[in-house]
């Protein structure tokens, strides 16, 4: 199950800096696609905030509770623009 809107709350932010990448449509809070696919949505898992980031083919889990992880993730989606 993809992140409660009170977990979305805690990385507002963050979720910020992600709508700033114009290749990036956000179609329901905290759920990005690029084009018609799926790249990136969050989880809440017992206390733990992660990203799940399209890369290739596989989805990869970032962690995203603390600040000090955001700089990780919005790093490898970047990169991933050139996909």
């Amino acid at each position: 199950m993809h992140a409660q809107p009170e977990t979305l709350d805690v990385i507002d932010d963050l979720l910020t800096a992600i709508r700033q990448r114009a290749w990036l449509t956000e179609r329901k809070r905290g759920i990005f696609y690029r084009k018609s696919a799926g790249w990136l949505h969050f989880h809440g898992k017992q206390g733990a905030i992660v990203a799940d980031l399209k890369v290739g083919r596989d989805w990869v889990r970032y962690p995203v509770d603390r600040r000090k992880d955001w700089p990780r993730l919005l790093a490898a989606l970047d990169e991933g623009a050139a996909y």
